[in-house]
């Protein structure tokens, strides 16, 4: 009897084990798959990256005043920018496979700018466009200093060391969830070229591999740009025949393949440049309600660093690689408002999701990436070609890479402690309160045409809608708050928290793994060591 109650012990279930490193990534950080299969996988984030790159500029250049040349040439702008950046970020930054484009924390004090009443005297439309683009820039020139200040001066460095696992649920989980607008809502705007994509992605990239077996992993690396290809040349068919002829003109927008205005406006070669729509103008009340903006930039950043870090199988990234991070997303910004690119820089999330769902967290892939970016961005008419891509069809895109960066945000309840009321409050309440507070703050502005902050003072009502308006950041503000103040010096809460597992990861040098995945390419650890 004592054998056989032995042996049912033996046969129960147990927890399935922590992994500081996510398991089951074919390529981690440091490895590259061969240069053939890299360049198709480097193209195919850049497919992903479009989305984002066009839909800012398609909704603030026109308020701005500007046409569809000017939003062609904005468009190729952020998108050679963008290319910079991330070879900056993966070279010198935090060196993880991440792509730096356009922010949507950027878009409130934008459009504040161009509403502003200070050119009602301006009555050409380009003229308009010129003043207001120059008063962006300042502003976002301002706003890059203190993001530098943040990062380089080690202010993140301090935050990141008191960030534990519990905290970072929350912040990870709504850097992909709260962008649940950009999904199925931008689907259904054309649900007959939206959903189709939406189901082709999940069947290839979940249901296939495992029917075919393959070794290879084509149609789960590859799943993107076969969805998109099927679906596009779909939408072209229906266009071409006229499905669309007596829909309303929003539905036309969406569907249409013809209708971006993008590929007869982008010039045939052009490289961008610094001040090429001419000086910038500082406004101070502008430069404000731009740093709170890269405030958010910050944050949800740094939410994708995190996800990157397991998707590319690394371990836990250090405060001071982090810090190092931020401070050249704050370059990344600057380098905005030097080229004009009408918002500010920020780690792409669908980026960090197509990592999960390839399993591959090469930086090489990246890198190979930041080339088609500064490529197409020269050769206006190919970029333009690709970006006319019905935003529908990228939306049910976002709808699985958001989901992935999201899942990465639940993986670190491995290293909590599930079972205490504390862990279960923090995590709840955080997530809950990132999610319905902006969710107020957006149906307000949306209803009364301003933000329940409402002084005289518009840049401060701008700072506060900004900040409240992003989930990731209304739930790290929370999360944070009562993980360290919450129970502070009772003995279990270390071990609750899960900050026992990160405690190795604290200092570059405490961890001899830090080094493969994050020291400094040329030697150049000598001359800027990591503390």
């Amino acid at each position: 009897m004592a054998a056989g109650h032995g042996g049912g012990k033996a046969d129960e279930p147990g927890p399935h084990p922590v992994k500081e490193q996510l398991p089951g990534v074919d390529f981690c950080v440091a490895s590259s798959p061969p240069w053939p299969e890299a360049i198709i996988l480097g193209f195919q984030h850049y497919l992903v990256m479009l989305g984002t790159t066009v839909i800012i500029p398609t909704l603030v250049v026109p308020l701005m005043g500007g046409g569809d040349v000017q939003k062609a040439e904005v468009i190729n702008t952020t998108l050679f920018v963008a290319g910079i950046n991330t070879l900056l970020q993966t070279l010198f930054g935090t060196r993880l496979p991440v792509v730096i484009g356009s922010s949507y924390a950027f878009i409130i004090p934008t459009i504040s700018v161009a509403l502003s009443g200070r050119y009602n005297n301006i009555i050409d439309p380009y003229k308009r466009f010129e003043a207001t683009m120059r008063y962006t820039q300042g502003a976002l020139i301002i706003s890059s200093f203190f993001t530098c200040i943040i990062g380089f001066f080690g202010f993140w460095r301090i935050f990141a060391r008191f960030l534990s696992p519990l905290a970072a649920v929350p912040l990870v989980i709504l850097t992909g969830l709260g962008l649940y607008e950009r999904g199925f809502p931008k689907v259904a705007q054309c649900i007959e070229t939206g959903l189709p994509a939406l189901i082709i992605l999940v069947f290839l990239s979940q249901y296939v591999p495992h029917m075919l077996k393959s070794k290879f992993g084509i149609f789960e690396r590859f799943a993107v740009l076969f969805s998109v290809a099927i679906v596009w040349v779909y939408a072209e068919i229906l266009t071409a025949a006229g499905a669309y002829d007596h829909r309303s003109p929003k539905t036309q927008l969406s569907c249409r393949t013809d209708r971006s205005g993008l590929l007869s406006a982008a010039p045939w070669i052009k490289v961008p440049y610094p001040f090429q729509w001419g000086t910038p103008y500082f406004e101070a009340g502008d430069a404000f309600a731009m740093m709170a903006a890269a405030f958010v930039a910050i944050i949800e950043s740094t939410g994708t660093y995190i996800a990157a870090t397991r998707f590319g199988s690394a371990t836990h990234i250090p405060p001071s690689i982090l810090s190092r991070g931020i401070g050249w997303l704050g370059i990344g910004i600057l380098l905005d408002g030097l080229f004009g690119t009408a918002s500010g820089s920020t780690a792409s999330v669908e980026n960090a999701g197509l990592l999960g769902l390839t399993r591959v967290g090469s930086r090489r892939v990246i890198q190979i990436s930041a080339g088609f970016m500064l490529f197409f961005s020269v050769l206006g008419k190919f970029g333009a070609l690709l970006a006319s891509i019905p935003l529908p069809i990228m939306a049910a895109l976002y709808c699985v890479l958001f989901a992935y960066v999201a899942s990465a945000g639940l993986g670190f309840l491995q290293f909590c402690n599930l079972n205490s009321f504390r862990s279960k409050f923090i995590l709840g309440f955080s997530i809950f309160m990132g999610i319905s507070v902006p969710q107020y703050f957006n149906e307000y502005l949306l209803i009364s045409g301003y933000g329940p902050v409402h002084t005289h003072a518009s840049w401060f009502n701008n700072i506060i809608q900004v900040i409240f308006s992003s989930p990731a950041t209304v739930a790290i503000i929370v999360a944070f708050f009562l993980d360290c103040t919450h129970s502070y010096g009772h003995s279990s809460i270390r071990h609750d928290s899960g900050r026992h597992w990160w405690e190795k990861f604290r200092y570059f040098d405490s961890e001899i793994r830090s080094e493969e995945f994050y020291s400094l390419p040329f030697n150049l650890n000598k001359f800027f060591p990591s503390f």
